[in-house]
């Protein structure tokens, strides 16, 4: 049987009464966006942190963050998701566990969302920071502390500012897959993009309209996000060390 295409779909009214039904596609877009931005604080913050304490000389230190590394890099991301949004609410003190399961729409959905989303994404941003750090040449730690730089010093402001140069493609990678795997939080409920163009299409029976126009959306927004990092990595290249980057890859 011929599938009846029907383009116009976008222009009618939304279900919800908030507008056309393109227009609450890219509010969809608004919450992926503002889901994803925040989780990457969240891993950017994280990851950092742990990826350096991994490549200190104190082994206790050294086995806390590969523990981390371990438990959150091998259960699956799904799984990760609802043990925020069911499990955590449970394990918390009771008060505070109930003001959790009690917030509005879409706020409910949406910090069990970037919780996991940004603690998932930080063990790969930790072994990225990591292997930045052990392509450096021994000679520039060693130079921190030649000139009295204590350790933390040496790392803020020797170590560390090569290191990000470097790990800076793969970065722009995990970024973009933060995007993505925020298509994920529609299981518990966000209505981001993907779980926008779901709703569209159980309510319009537009199936491929709603998800053409949703990979659409992700295509354009990704070749953007992919053109402004570009020229921020030309931008802060080092000539003879973003060659090390190549051989960064995140764990698995």
């Amino acid at each position: 049987m011929k599938y009846d295409w029907q383009w116009s779909i976008y222009l009618q009214p939304a279900a919800d009464g908030s507008g056309s039904w393109l227009q609450y596609l890219f509010g969809g877009l608004v919450w992926t966006m503002v889901t994803a931005l925040a989780a990457w604080v969240l891993a950017l913050s994280i990851g950092s942190v742990v990826g350096t304490l991994r490549t200190t000389p104190m082994p206790w230190v050294v086995r806390l963050g590969n523990a981390y590394v371990e438990i959150f890099r091998n259960v699956p991301l799904l799984v990760q998701m609802f043990l925020w949004f069911f499990v955590l609410p449970e394990l918390l003190p009771k008060q505070l566990g109930d003001w959790i399961k009690q917030m509005p729409p879409p706020w409910g959905s949406y910090l069990p969302a970037v919780l996991c989303l940004g603690i998932y994404t930080s063990v790969r941003v930790a072994e990225q920071v990591k292997a930045g750090i052990q392509s450096l040449p021994r000679g520039q730690g060693m130079a921190g502390t030649a000139i009295g730089l204590t350790l933390p010093q040496t790392y803020r402001f020797v170590l560390l500012p090569m290191a990000f140069r470097i790990v800076m493609p793969p970065l722009t990678s995990e970024f973009l897959n933060i995007i993505k795997n925020s298509s994920v939080a529609l299981t518990i409920g966000l209505l981001e993009l993907t779980g926008r163009a779901r709703a569209m299409q159980e309510f319009s029976f537009k199936v491929f309209e709603a998800f053409a126009a949703a990979t659409v959306i992700y295509l354009i927004t990704n070749l953007i996000i992919v053109l402004l990092m570009r020229k921020l990595e030309n931008k802060i290249r080092v000539p003879g060390f973003i060659a090390s980057s190549s051989q960064i890859t995140p764990g698995h």
